[in-house]
């Protein structure tokens, strides 16, 4: 009876089918072969159906109403048609997007790719769809040359560092600049709170996915028109738009599973009490009289890891309309993720909508909006190198402890079990306090087109960036501030502060473009105010009544508090012209004028000219070749700025002062009237060609970026009464190569496309006003730091002692005296690594069959040193028992003879524990970054519950990372977005894996 039911059930489908099937022809033609392009591809998406175009062009299918038609060829974009019962479908095929004709946006126009002259780099929406992502930033990560991003930890909704072309400034910011659909937008850390130098990430705001594209821009040709802001580089984001179609409903729903990528091996505690035992009677002291009892002190045996470790869930909805006719189009959507943690009580959630919408009321005016909402909720704990953090005080804690006393209550301050400073209980650390960081995001901007006739046209805007903070903050009488600080008092600790900033913008731009004969010119006028109001305020509680009253109105006393009100502004002047000839020769002229309320009145303004010519090759009549379709070589010279340092500088600021219990005004800063703009010198040259049909498309770049006048923190004696004033002092120097290459191996019913790029970037200090290097990072043991800048060094240098290994002998750490003095001091510290890799980059391999996709990328790093500062700790050689140490520690030498890197364990002696080259690490690695594999479902199922496409796909981040790295991860660095001290590992939340499956649906 089944089979008879199953078999009806097929036929019954079959016959579906056939009804509403039927035969469709059409032709396919292009601007080359306007009689009709032959070996055209056509499939229906969703479906095992496909044929290719004949001679003339023509092709015959059979299709249903609300099927996509998919139409591909090499060297041509790809384009999809919905069959809306169309007597004959005609389409004319354009050349690839990934060649000539892409539209790229730059500055505030837009260029076809084969008009380039600077370097640009366009990353689609498509190379991170099915990637779990909390920001956009973190789609850049191996997708673009010159591009380096590092995730600082595994904090959802943490930092992210994006460096284009190296670091370009010391003390000023080297955040690239964010656009938004042409709205310069908020970067870097919201919250008010630093745990450890960890913060989290503004973009962390912008859905990924309402992302159409991304355009970095490189070089001072293509970033001319942002000169004043551009020397970091600037990543324009434009957002989906609508377009001449049908309403079309997309959803789509991912959830996936949330761990830690790697976990430290810690010792247990029979291992860590016998290493403790040996170290005391090493010192010439008795375990039995510290309490170090085998037997006793071992009967606990915490794995502190396990207990503030979970699995986290990851769930991420996405829903969209989208469509438009002649003069409307309109994109609607609205999202939801929400992930949490691999710690406790650690969760980020976002809940964000998007609106573009564009109408031509007149053949030469239009007006369009576009909407970009977001609301977010951190829940962040405490992490990295704080003593009460989370993930820093479980490797730290020592397993002899327990997280829960016998009735199962967390242990605390008023416990009698409760750990001895530095080991707070991480459980409680986790779960008690509440940090929240709540933000509203709106980016706005609402613009209009008049075309006076086909070569003016005037596009006008205005628009917001507008970002509201406020986070609360409660620690409980039970947790180390709140109840074990005694300044706080024991009842509790709480914080309330807010935040709010507005990017403010108008900007007009009258654009000209006019072609005659072969000679073809366009160009730009426009002018810009961006105003950045700023207000903030926060307030401290303490002494309240009991852990069940959180807030500040129920504390006992409200004794701290503050608040304060900032604006800055710019005013702007631009113009850029553009001339081509015959398509062969082209050049490119632009300039910019700032005015920054940064600066004093004699230094407010600044400009920044730009030079580049490109030359086709290919174009010329002497070049013939079956191989080379595009040869290009581009060129370019010009001056970018950065004004992107703390306000009012140049002035000398005061502030209140508590005396003899009344209040006055003493000096706070020390101003410096003649501060000016960073300036930074560019030069790029640059080739593009195309190969086999489009088959291979590839660019080489090379540049030397040299940045003077450094705005800079002067160090200063204290005796003066101020620590540092800022100054125009140094240079930075930056020079690379960059390569990138596009295939297109396979292109039939089995397809196969890669993409591979590769950068080096070296970084140098060319002048600074004192020969006397200057510390960074943290202090160093038997050093004075760990970092340092110098000239002649690199941003990100490492200095320490140079040890020699362990003498099998003593067991002690033998380092080289390099003066010769018979002392081992910080006189003997050297240059020992550098946290800029040699070389880092990416590949990806793309496979397609019949309805299976598969996307395998793989990013690296190569040559940058990492300092695994948590071997400081957890493989301290004695210096501190009060920490746990890791398995590397059975290693150790414990006779004569014994030959080990690992020195002798000796209570006190923090002698073995100098900052040398023994904490210095290898940081290369090999990371499978995404693994991707997706399946249309055939149209005769979909066509069934009303669906025009149904994709079902499953991806997996960080899934593996090859490394001779023995920390948790090479990639982490515990300043997030430090210059001067990046690449330090200490106690940082290693990246997660996820692993999701997802679904995308579009109704017809």
């Amino acid at each position: 009876m089944l089979r008879l039911l199953l078999i009806t059930f097929c036929l019954f489908s079959l016959f579906s089918f056939a009804q509403t099937a039927q035969v469709v022809t059409g032709r396919v033609t292009s601007e080359a072969e306007p009689n009709g392009l032959p070996g055209v591809s056509i499939s229906i998406k969703g479906t095992d159906r496909g044929a290719i175009t004949d001679q003339d062009g023509r092709f015959s299918i059979q299709a249903s109403a609300g099927e996509t038609f998919v139409f591909s060829f090499i060297g041509h974009q790809t384009q999809e048609v919905i069959y809306i019962n169309q007597p004959l479908i005609g389409v004319v095929m354009k050349e690839s997007a990934r060649e000539l004709s892409e539209v790229v946006v730059v500055g505030y126009s837009s260029v076809e790719r084969k008009d380039l002259t600077g370097a640009v780099t366009s990353v689609k929406a498509d190379k991170f769809r099915d990637m779990s992502l909390n920001s956009i930033d973190q789609a850049l990560q191996g997708q673009a040359p010159g591009v380096q991003v590092t995730q600082s930890s595994g904090t959802p909704g943490g930092g992210i560092s994006v460096r284009i072309r190296g670091n370009t400034s010391i003390n000023a910011s080297n955040v690239p600049l964010y656009v938004v659909d042409g709205i310069q937008v908020e970067t870097g850390t919201l919250s008010l709170s630093s745990f450890g130098g960890q913060g989290d990430n503004a973009m962390s705001l912008i859905n990924p996915n309402d992302v159409a594209s991304i355009q970095i821009l490189k070089d001072a040709s293509a970033k001319a028109l942002y000169g004043s802001r551009g020397a970091n580089g600037v990543i324009l984001i434009t957002t989906k738009k609508g377009n001449k179609s049908l309403t079309r409903i997309n959803f789509d729903i991912q959830r996936g599973i949330v761990d830690p990528t790697k976990k430290v091996q810690l010792l247990n505690s029979t291992q860590l009490l016998t290493l403790q035992r040996e170290a005391l009677t090493n010192a010439g002291e008795n375990p039995d009289a510290a309490g170090l009892i085998p037997g006793v002190t071992d009967g606990v045996n915490t794995d502190w890891l396990d207990e503030i470790f979970r699995r986290g869930l990851m769930q991420q909805y996405q829903l969209s309309v989208s469509g438009g006719d002649d003069n409307t189009s309109y994109y609607l959507s609205m999202g939801y993720r929400d992930e949490e943690g691999v710690q406790l009580n650690n969760r980020f959630q976002r809940f964000s909508t998007s609106l573009n919408v564009e109408r031509k009321f007149t053949p030469k005016f239009t007006v369009g909006n576009t909407l970009v909402m977001a609301y977010s909720m951190n829940h962040r704990v405490k992490g990295d190198n704080f003593l009460d953090g989370v993930y820093s005080g479980a490797l730290k804690s020592l397993p002899y402890y327990a997280p829960y006393d016998e009735q199962g209550r967390i242990i605390g301050p008023s416990s009698p079990g409760y750990a001895a400073f530095p080991n707070f209980n991480p459980v409680g650390q986790a779960v008690l306090p509440r940090f929240l960081t709540s933000t509203v995001k709106i980016v706005s901007n609402f613009y209009g087109i008049y075309k006076f006739n086909s070569d003016f046209l005037l596009r006008s805007q205005v628009g917001i960036d507008y970002t509201d903070v406020a986070e609360d903050r409660y620690e409980s009488s039970q947790t180390a501030i709140g109840g074990y600080l005694s300044s706080v008092g024991g009842q509790g600790y709480g914080v309330f502060s807010t935040d709010k900033i507005a990017n403010l913008l108008a900007n007009s731009v009258l654009n000209y473009n006019k072609s005659i004969d072969n000679h073809h010119i366009t160009a730009l006028l426009g002018g810009e105010i961006i105003q950045r109001p700023e207000i903030s305020g926060s307030v401290q509680g303490r002494l309240f009544p009991s852990d069940d009253f959180t807030y500040i109105g129920s504390a006992g006393i409200v004794d701290q508090g503050g608040s304060g009100k900032i604006r800055s502004g710019l005013m702007s002047a631009f113009a850029e012209g553009k001339y081509n000839l015959n398509e062969k020769y082209y050049f490119t002229a632009g300039f910019r004028a700032d005015a920054s309320s940064r600066f004093g009145p004699g230094n407010r303004v600044a400009y920044f000219p730009a030079l580049s010519a490109a030359w086709r090759i290919s174009r010329e009549s002497f070049f013939s070749s079956n191989v080379i379709e595009e040869l290009k070589l581009r060129g370019s010279f010009g001056y970018t700025g950065n004004q992107n340092y703390p306000d009012f500088r140049f002035l000398g600021l005061w502030a209140s002062v508590p005396y003899n219990g009344t209040t006055g005004v003493a000096p706070s800063i020390l101003g410096n009237p003649k501060l000016q703009w960073e300036l930074t010198r560019e030069m790029n040259l640059g080739v593009d060609i195309s190969l086999f049909n489009g088959r291979i498309q590839s660019t080489l770049e090379t540049y030397l970026n040299k940045t003077n006048k450094l705005l800079f923190r002067v160090p200063y004696a204290s005796t003066t009464g101020f620590t540092s004033v800022w100054d125009n002092v140094g240079s930075i120097q930056n020079k690379g190569i960059e390569f990138s290459v596009s295939t297109i191996n396979l292109d039939q019913e089995f397809k196969w496309s890669t993409d591979i790029n590769i950068s080096k970037n070296i970084n140098r200090i060319l002048y600074l006003n004192s020969d006397q290097p200057l510390n960074a990072g943290y202090a160093g043991e038997g050093t004075t730091s760990t970092n340092i800048v110098e000239k002649g060094q690199a941003l990100g240098t490492f200095i320490g002692l140079n040890f020699l290994g362990v003498n099998p002998a003593t067991g002690d750490a033998i380092y080289e005296d390099r003066n010769k003095d018979g002392k081992i001091t910080n006189d003997d510290q050297m240059v020992i690594g550098n946290a800029v890799p040699k070389m880092y980059g990416a590949f990806t391999n793309r496979f397609g069959y019949k309805n299976f996709e598969l996307s395998v990328f793989f990013q690296f790093s190569y040559g940058n040193s990492v300092l695994n500062l948590t071997k400081n700790s957890l493989l301290n050689s004695g210096s501190d028992l009060t920490s746990n140490q890791t398995i590397d520690a059975l290693r150790r030498w414990q006779k004569p003879g014994d030959i080990t890197d690992v020195p002798r364990y000796i209570a006190g002696n923090n002698f073995n524990n100098y900052t040398s080259n023994r904490l210095l690490e290898d940081g290369s690695y090999l990371r499978l970054k995404n693994l991707s594999l997706g399946y249309y479902l055939p149209s005769k199922l979909t066509n069934r519950i009303l669906l025009a496409q149904l994709r079902i796909y499953a991806s997996a981040t960080n899934l593996i990372t090859f490394t001779k790295y023995t920390g948790a991860d090479p990639e982490v660095s515990t300043l997030d977005g430090s210059t001067t001290a990046q690449g330090i590992d200490f106690f940082t939340l290693p990246q997660v894996r996820t692993i999701s499956l997802g679904l995308n649906a579009t109704l017809k």
